[in-house]
């Protein structure tokens, strides 16, 4: 593999707000030959998902965060093409951490196989990854859905959210998304299958809009964005009801810390659930999840929607639609 080169995407500095094209540098290195018990995949898809943003801070989290000057990593499926391990054949496809870059070469402790009968490999780092599982954890084991729940999903035409809007109505629940556009909540209304979209942009005063939409309050919060969001969905939680903390997208770039909710005191009140998660924590719902997923899917009423953006030079622009709102469902990157 020694003629064989690989570009990379680099952190190139650490930004302080929203992040810009200057924050990322394209490199090209060359592919080592495998040692033993590792493998060679040429990456066919990438995943940017809006947790990158906090790795690219300096600071504690749950995971170690990227540097400066190095080659970042995220989720990624591509095709074995050299294999020092009895796990793995050439040809098969993998799904791993080893993103923006054109080839990973790692120990094959490290990927994962995926089956492209089931689904088309890029729905391995969308309905079928760990978006999907998050949308999964995220209701039945932290919100503990009920079958018929009212249910208020933020972002609902995102990766993880659209997700958790199908799993809902697959239960039987009343299910509300926002979303920022027209096109996104006819989406939702028409493919998804929900009782009715919000456009956060457009609605008026939120809070009431919120309120409109759910007459009997709401059971279960799936909250992405937070701000406005988690406000309104706190005016409209019944007794008892349950908020599962998935993301804060709209707080991710701020430059000094926002304030919390000033309603923050109703979850005392009505004896309100809080709890945030991350996904990695709950790994052991995985085969759970990808038999009732995949049988949705099969079924048809597991609908996919992704947007693209093509060659592994453009993956920076396409982490940074995440925080525009021009991702319409599960952001990807064609590599090759």
């Amino acid at each position: 593999m020694s003629e064989q080169r690989s570009r990379e995407i680099r952190l190139a500095s650490r930004p302080v707000g929203l992040p810009n094209a200057s924050h990322f540098e394209l490199a090209t290195v060359p592919v080592r030959a495998p040692g033993d018990g590792e493998i060679v995949v040429r990456n066919e898809w990438m995943s940017v998902d809006p947790y990158m943003r906090g790795m690219m801070i300096d600071q504690k989290s749950y995971a170690r965060p990227f540097q400066v000057g190095e080659v970042m990593d995220g989720r990624a499926v591509g095709r074995v093409v050299a294999s020092r391990s009895p796990q793995f054949a050439e040809g098969d496809y993998v799904f791993h951490m080893h993103g923006w870059r054109d080839y990973a070469v790692a120990p094959a402790e490290g990927f994962e196989k995926v089956d492209p009968a089931l689904a088309p490999v890029e729905a391995f780092l969308g309905a079928l990854g760990a978006p999907g599982l998050t949308a999964y954890v995220g209701l039945m084991r932290i919100a503990e859905l009920k079958d018929g729940d009212a249910v208020f999903v933020s972002a609902a035409a995102g990766a993880v959210g659209s997700v958790a809007c199908q799993l809902a109505k697959a239960r039987g629940c009343y299910v509300v998304g926002s979303a920022g556009s027209d096109d996104k909540c006819s989406w939702l209304l028409d493919e998804a299958g929900i009782d009715a979209a919000l456009n956060y942009r457009t609605c008026g005063d939120l809070t009431e809009a919120v309120g409109h939409a759910f007459p009997k309050g709401i059971d279960v919060n799936f909250e992405n964005v937070g701000g406005p969001h988690l406000v309104a969905a706190l005016n409209h939680m019944n007794t008892f009801g349950r908020i599962a903390l998935c993301g804060m997208i709209a707080q991710y770039n701020d430059v000094t810390p926002s304030p919390g909710p000033s309603n923050l005191s109703l979850a005392i009140m009505r004896s309100l659930k809080l709890q945030g998660f991350v996904v990695r924590n709950h790994l052991d719902l995985k085969p759970q999840f990808m038999a009732e997923a995949g049988a949705l899917i099969k079924a048809g009423k597991l609908k996919r929607r992704e947007t693209v953006e093509e060659g592994l030079e453009n993956a920076p622009r396409a982490f940074l639609k995440l925080f525009s709102g021009e991702n319409f469902g599960k952001m990807l990157v064609h590599i090759a």
